[in-house]
């Protein structure tokens, strides 16, 4: 193994680190970056996290065998070359010989003296391994589960040494597959395909990923400092460039990375608008000024109106078909002019990609809008009579006040008011509050934020099959399992837009708006990447001009 002589042995001052830290080069290399994240990282595990304060940290500290560009295609990255056989189900990787584990010696002494060595395909096959065995209990299970054995091993009928996972060498990795799968290369982009060194996973005895002790960086960074207090102030995770990872074709910009972490959105907000901090992620741009900042926006969000399946009036399903056959989106596109909003008509928003473009330039979005007043009305007429003409009482759509202006809402309950004889007003609720209601089925309409947990249409869909306010319309396991099985992408096109115009069949989720998800930096910054979906916010190629 190399070796690497260990040059820090104390923990710098933070102000002497923001010294030496800053760029005094001109090409904005170089840069200390002072950042927030929402909440203490729950774990940075990569194939068990799912919260955006653990994906952001874990973005700069993982690497994997394929990442992605702006634009959503995907290359290589730990993967020097792939090959693909000619049924589409054995993936063949030769990895780069420049990635290194690096651990901080400083911390503890759980591994032997070398401070860094190569990441080779062992890691890639124990990670792998761990999403697909039932005793990790990892919520990506089932997007992996296309690895050949991959479902018998979920289901606990086989071990996870059964996976069509092999070594072959130290930088030669084998990938057999059950069937072949359009969106498995991206798959192995995303936070959990991340590798995993076994040695070091079982010498952490079961702390894994939970505190600095307890992970190695293969990526941009490593962790030097992770301090929480819940009940104190000064909460840090400070972030060190990992030297052994930076060459001619990766380099790594700034120095360091700095996150406090932070209990609410305004107080990271404020830290913003102070200048304490370089940028933020936000749902909503109230208060700042654009002119003033670099805004980075994607509409990755689908609000719709969902309905509460223990109240008997509104989940009927004639009741809901009236309220979507009634939704005037050109009306509605009036009542949003000059706002981040956009009339949806789809369930999948814009900002998830295919083939570098939007999934919505692939399938129209108009060829899902169906308004017909006296068909609603007709609809309405039928729901009533097998509510025994009773008619739906007066209620409140449910919405939350830190995604959207409510007055969106409101030609949408006028027509309600006008077509069905209905009063049905607006509660505007913090989000702490909105997701209470959601989880505690305390609501009876609600405006729902749809997002995918990472730029996949799958994930959207997905979203229809779990236990919440989505999944009593209609069970969709044979349309995912047949979405996964998908050999090309023409076909898996096509299937997403079957899928989608099955579920909006169903009436359980009517799409209203697609909204936008913001980073918002200061201007003397440039390539901060943000990933809408999983809220990470990628470092690696950040530069700083001030």
């Amino acid at each position: 193994m190399k070796r690497l002589a260990f040059i820090i042995s104390v923990i710098f001052f933070t102000a002497f680190v923001c010294s030496c830290g800053n760029n005094d080069r001109g090409d904005g290399m170089g840069h200390m970056y002072d950042v927030s994240i929402l909440g203490n990282p729950k774990s940075l595990d990569p194939q068990f996290a799912t919260d955006s304060a653990s994906n952001t940290i874990i973005k700069n500290l993982y690497s994997g065998l394929m990442t992605t560009d702006t634009n959503g295609n995907i290359m290589c990255g730990n993967a020097e070359s792939y090959t693909v056989s000619a049924d589409g189900m054995e993936y063949t990787f030769n990895l780069r010989r420049d990635n290194y584990w690096y651990f901080d010696k400083n911390n503890d002494d759980i591994i032997d003296d070398d401070e860094y060595f190569p990441v080779t395909s062992q890691d890639y096959v124990f990670a792998l391994r761990r999403i697909l065995d039932p005793a990790m209990h990892s919520p990506y299970a089932e997007s992996f589960s296309c690895i050949r054995n991959g479902g018998n091993i979920i289901s606990g009928k086989a071990l996870p040494e059964t996976a069509g996972l092999i070594a072959v060498d130290d930088y030669t990795l084998n990938i057999s597959l059950d069937y072949p799968s359009a969106e498995f290369l991206g798959l192995l982009a995303t936070n959990p395909a991340m590798p995993c060194n076994r040695d070091f996973f079982y010498s952490t005895k079961g702390r894994y990923g939970l505190d600095d002790r307890s992970v190695m960086s293969n990526g941009a960074f490593y962790v030097r400092q992770w301090f929480y207090d819940p009940y104190g102030v000064n909460n840090i995770l400070y972030m060190k460039r990992n030297e052994p990872n930076r060459s001619e074709t990766n380099d790594i910009c700034p120095s360091y990375l700095n996150f406090t972490i932070e209990s609410s959105e305004d107080d990271i907000r404020n830290m913003f608008k102070n200048g304490d901090i370089e940028c933020f992620s936000t749902l909503s741009t109230h208060g700042l000024n654009p002119d003033k900042y670099t805004v980075t926006a994607e509409s990755s969000v689908t609000l719709g109106l969902v309905f509460s399946p223990e109240n008997k009036q509104y989940s009927n399903k004639n009741i809901r078909q009236a309220f979507a056959l009634s939704t005037d989106r050109r009306k509605l596109a009036e009542d949003i002019d000059g706002t981040d909003l956009k009339t949806a008509c789809g369930i999948i928003p814009p900002a998830v990609k295919l083939l570098g473009r939007s999934y919505r330039e692939l399938v129209a979005d108009e060829q899902f809008e169906f308004y017909n007043a006296e068909e609603a009305k007709r609809s309405f007429k039928i729901g009533k009579a097998e509510l025994d003409d009773e008619t739906p009482e007066s209620t409140k759509i449910l919405v939350c006040n830190g995604t959207v202006d409510s007055s969106c809402l409101q030609s949408l309950t006028q027509k309600w008011h006008e077509l069905f004889g209905l009063d049905i007003g607006i509660e505007e609720v913090t989000k702490y509050e909105f997701e209470r209601c959601i989880a505690e089925n305390d609501y009876t309409i609600a405006l729902y934020p749809l997002k995918a947990d990472y730029c996949s249409s799958l994930s959207v869909i997905e979203q229809f099959t779990e236990k919440n306010c989505l999944s009593y319309t209609v069970d969709g396991a044979e349309s995912v399992d047949r979405i996964r099985r998908c050999a090309d992408i023409s076909e898996l096109v096509d299937c997403y837009c079957a899928e989608e115009s099955r579920l909006l069949d169903g009436y359980g989720f009517i799409p209203l708006f697609y909204k936008n998800s913001y980073l918002i930096m200061h201007t003397d910054n440039e390539d901060i990447v943000y990933d809408a979906f999983t809220g990470a916010v990628d470092f690696r190629n950040a530069k700083n001009f001030n």
